[in-house]
């Protein structure tokens, strides 16, 4: 269901339709059905002790065609089910993300590195306003070495996701940290609703197969499987991208008592063609400036979830731990500082995580009115070993900036530091009146590092700050099946540890003569507002509306890139508009079209990311425009199922003046399956299928092309992979 946290985990709204149409969500609530299949380890708990509950037949919701009103705090909150993922073709495995309207998936080098993520105004760069959970469990890495909040999809099966929970905004007080824009939370299943085998092959060297097996065990079920994946990609030097991914979870009991514990494991290793200047790609579209970049990067987690529910309470208690680590090599500026042995360098992040997520609700009466309060503790620990490299061909060496002499050393910045984050919410949901409820919410964040610098001892020390965050949703109606919302509240990202406590930058590309520098704070706060109508008045059609506004108290980022450098300090205004609809046509046949608009500014100019020779502007450089997201789906017809979708990525200003942008990105995918028998399923997806030679992604900066080339400054992408071909076999029993 839309409130995955707070209903499935709280048990049942506090009548939020009132006594007239309370049977319907009651039979969604007290009965644990989830979205996709009516089995769940989800604790749901039933009415206070005051109203006896009567079990009713349950209710399946399967995806964005079932009406969320009552349900739902807001137009922007929904939830996407395995049926839509299924029929969906992707690329790349974090393209499920778009299944998020607003969300644009995109890629500037290997496959085996981080998606780049754009939302409402944001180039989110891999992460750092929109959190990613799976199954509680977060995603996004904090003080990462190459971005803060670093969120790696590679480590998901999608076939093995059950649903995906999503909200934008800053307005609930259990996402915390990295959840300004918005967050996702993939639910993977605990028992599959049939186990399969899947082979899939294509063009450009793609090969892939995954399997999930689940069956009783004991008291319990066990569920297992595993993807193995191969991709060159189209490129002039191959990726050669190798990933292995694997799953075990055992689970026990019900949605009232029950619990579960789940292993996953992740490795990767990769080429990468990183993004390319214009003037080189023009005759070498899909080539590399830099044949040795890449990486390898690997995840293994262990998580157990504990939940507990009755008439009057209920009680979820989840922790995880796990190990990542990452070696990134890389090349943006080709030959721009040392015109000898070039620009690489190396990236390398090692961590062990800790940490745990406890809620506690309780379902009560104020003055006859239903209400439920939750209060809640999240806390995580990271132990993190990082550093910054000069290379050359993924050999760590020193170097010498061509036009000033200095030598920069290979060991850049190299840290081994503790990031500790602490955070508290309480949440009351009161239904004042059958047209009227209310969610108030209250969170308190404590970030703390404990740095210790191995390649300059003066930037070793402690840091911390708290945030106070407070929420607020207001929902009016039904109405004629409409529901109007109002929400205000104030979120949050972290920075990154190393630039909390620095005060000398780096010697490095960027800052040959290194020098002293200001420390950044621990939190940026970022607050926000929005309104919007969520209706089900046509017949078949789901439609929402919104309008929405948010402050970041300073666009200020510690940039792993360079280890010292920080980018623009300003405050910025974002504001957007987004509006989401899904159509049953028929039985079989579906249609959703979903547009998002938004625009970034900064609160005063910013010269350091213009143009040369321009006073610069107020554009937040990269920020995401107009985005649209459509489709025509048929599921299960004769056997037959196929979807074909449009995706539209808007031009963006690339500097502040405006005076560079990109260009707009086009694509063009389909899917089509037969269901031969019970068992065996056929299907191939058409990617790219106008075989537009668009950019994945674009940006503006200096760079050298080859030794003697004069540096320039000029728009530089990554393109995106032509019309390809991709063929699979599924067997089901």
């Amino acid at each position: 269901m839309a409130n995955h946290r707070g209903f499935q985990f709280g048990g049942r709204p506090p009548a939020w339709r009132g006594r007239g149409g309370v049977a319907a969500v009651l039979a969604l609530i007290i009965c644990g059905s989830t979205v996709g299949s009516a089995q769940t380890n989800a604790p749901v708990a039933a009415a206070p002790a005051t109203n006896p509950i009567t079990r009713l037949p349950e209710v399946v919701v399967t995806g964005r065609q079932d009406s969320l009103l009552g349900i739902a705090n807001s137009a922007s909150q929904g939830t996407t089910g395995q049926a839509q993922l299924a029929d969906r073709p992707i690329l790349r495995a974090g393209e499920i993300l778009e299944t998020v309207p607003g969300v644009i998936i995109t890629q500037h080098a290997g496959g085996g590195k981080a998606n780049q993520y754009f939302l409402r105004g944001f180039n989110l760069d891999h992460g750092t306003d929109f959190a990613v959970f799976l199954d509680d469990m977060p995603l996004n890495l904090p003080s990462h070495a190459h971005g803060e909040g670093y969120a790696d999809m590679n480590a998901v099966i999608p076939e093995l996701v059950e649903k995906i929970d999503y909200e934008k905004g800053p307005y609930y007080a259990d996402a915390g940290n990295y959840s300004s824009a918005g967050s996702a939370h993939l639910n993977f299943y605990k028992v599959l609703p049939q186990d399969f085998v899947t082979l899939e092959g294509g063009m450009y060297g793609y090969e892939r197969g995954v399997f999930g097996v689940s069956q009783k065990l004991g008291a319990g079920t066990i569920l297992y499987g595993g993807e193995a994946y191969h991709d060159d990609g189209p490129w002039v030097h191959p990726d050669n991208y190798r990933k292995f991914n694997g799953i075990l979870t055992y689970s026990q009991g019900d949605e009232f008592h029950g619990w579960s514990t789940t292993f996953r494991g992740y490795h990767g290793e990769w080429n990468s063609s990183d993004q390319v200047a214009a003037s080189f790609g023009q005759t070498n579209f899909f080539g590399t400036l830099n044949p040795a970049d890449g990486g390898n990067s690997e995840r293994y987690s262990l998580q157990a979830e504990w939940h507990r529910g009755n008439e009057n309470a209920a009680t979820k208690i989840t922790a995880y731990g796990f190990y990542y680590d990452l070696d990134l090599f890389s090349d943006f500026t080709y030959f721009l500082t040392d015109t000898s042995k070039g620009d690489q360098f190396e990236q390398s992040d090692r961590r062990w995580v800790g940490g745990v997520d406890v809620r506690h609700a309780r379902f009560n009466q104020w003055f006859g009115r239903d209400v439920e309060n939750t209060i809640g503790l999240q806390t995580r620990e990271d132990f993190i070993n990082n550093g910054l490299y000069q290379t050359q061909n993924r050999v760590r060496t020193d170097k010498l900036d061509s036009d000033t002499g200095t030598v920069l050393p290979a060991d850049t910045d190299v840290n081994r530091f503790t990031d500790t984050q602490a955070g508290f919410f309480l949440e009351n949901k009161i239904q004042w009146a059958d047209k009227f409820r209310s969610v108030a919410g209250l969170r308190g964040d404590l970030d703390y590092f404990d740095v210790t610098s191995l390649s300059n001892p003066t930037n070793s020390g402690t840091a911390g700050a708290f945030l106070p965050s407070p929420k607020l949703s207001l929902i009016f109606g039904p109405w004629a099946k409409t529901e109007l919302y109002v929400q205000g509240g104030f979120s949050f990202h972290s920075n990154d540890g190393r630039g909390a406590t620095q005060t000398q930058e780096p010697i490095s590309a960027d800052n040959p003569a290194g020098g002293a520098t200001s420390k950044i704070p621990a939190l940026i706060a970022t607050k926000g507002a929005e309104i919007g109508v969520r209706t089900v008045a046509w017949p078949n059609l789901q439609s929402t509306l919104s309008l929405w506004y948010l402050r970041s108290d300073s666009e200020l980022e510690q940039s792993g890139d360079t280890g010292g450098t920080t980018a623009s300090t300003q405050p910025s205004d974002r504001y957007g508009i987004e509006w989401g609809n899904y159509y049953k046509i028929t039985r079989n046949l579906a249609f959703d079209l979903d547009a998002a608009d938004s625009i970034a500014r900064f609160t005063s100019v910013d010269a350091d990311d213009a143009a040369p020779n321009s006073p610069g502007g107020d554009h937040v450089p990269e920020a995401v425009g107009l985005v649209i997201s459509s489709g025509l789906t048929l599921h299960d017809y004769h056997g037959f199922s196929a979807s074909l979708r449009l995706r539209y990525f808007g031009p963006r200003d690339l500097t502040s003046d405006g005076d560079y942008k990109s260009s707009q990105t086009i694509l063009l995918n389909a899917e089509a399956g037969y269901q031969i028998n019970k068992t065996w399923r056929v299907s191939a997806e058409f990617l790219n299928l106008l075989d537009r030679h668009d950019h994945d992604i674009d940006y503006a900066y200096t760079s050298r092309v080859t030794p003697t080339a004069q540096a320039s400054f000029q728009n530089v992408f990554h393109p995106v992979e032509p019309f390809q071909v991709r063929v699979g076999l599924t067997a089901r029993f």
